[in-house]
C-alpha cells in the first residue's frame, strides 16, 4: 500500500507547474543574450587546437579579472562509483574544490549536479559579472535550459532560479559554457 501511494504521487523531480518552467518566464525567453555555449568539433584536430587556444586565453584573462569566476567540472565512473570534481577559481586563487563519490547514479546527473553546485556558489557572490564553466558535457549543460519534463529537471529548476537572480543583479552579467574534452589538458 505504501509503495502504491508513493508511486501515485507527483514527485518534485517532475514539477511541470514550477514557475521556472512556465512559458515566457524561462531563461531562454527572458535572458537569451546572457548565456553562451562554445563547442569544439572533436573530429577536427585543427578545430580542437584553435578551441584549446581560446580556452587558454580565457583562463589567462581570468587571472587579471576580479569579476570573472571559473567553474571547472569533471566526472568519471569506475566500478559503479561516480566521482565528480568541482573546481571554482578566481584570479590565481582556488575558491572551492570539492570531490563527490556517489554509487548508482547516472553519469549525466552527476555532471549536472556539479554544475549546479558551482553555479549555486558563484551566483551568490556580489562582485561577479562573468561565470565561465569549463566542462566535457556540453549536452548535459544544455539540458539546464530545457523546459520539458526529464529526469534532471529538479537540478534545472534550481540552476534556473540561481541564474535568474544572477542575471537580474546586473544586465551585463553572463555565463558561458566551454567544451573541454576530458583527454585535453
Amino acid at each position: 500500500m505504501d509503495t502504491n501511494n508513493y508511486l501515485n504521487q507527483v514527485l518534485p523531480a517532475f514539477d511541470s507547474l514550477n514557475r521556472e518552467l512556465s512559458l515566457g518566464f524561462c531563461l531562454v525567453d527572458t535572458f537569451p543574450d546572457h548565456f553562451f555555449f562554445y563547442i569544439v568539433n572533436h573530429k577536427s584536430a585543427e578545430a580542437r587546437i584553435v578551441h584549446q587556444n581560446k580556452l587558454k586565453n580565457i583562463y589567462m584573462k581570468s587571472f587579471n579579472s576580479h569579476d570573472t569566476m571559473l567553474i571547472i567540472t569533471n566526472a568519471s565512473v569506475k566500478n559503479n562509483i561516480t566521482t565528480t570534481i568541482l573546481h571554482i577559481q578566481r584570479k590565481h586563487r582556488i575558491i572551492m574544490k570539492t570531490v563527490h563519490h556517489t554509487i548508482n547514479i547516472m553519469f549525466t546527473k552527476a555532471k549536472i549536479f556539479a554544475i549546479r553546485c558551482g553555479i549555486s556558489q558563484v551566483s551568490q557572490m556580489q562582485d561577479v559579472t562573468c561565470i565561465v564553466i569549463i566542462t566535457d558535457t556540453i549536452p548535459a549543460a544544455k539540458r539546464i535550459f530545457d523546459t520539458s519534463l526529464y529526469l534532471y529537471q529538479l537540478h534545472s529548476i534550481t540552476i534556473s532560479s540561481n541564474l535568474r537572480k544572477f542575471f537580474n543583479k546586473n544586465s551585463s552579467n553572463s555565463i558561458s559554457f566551454w567544451d573541454c574534452p576530458s583527454n585535453d589538458k
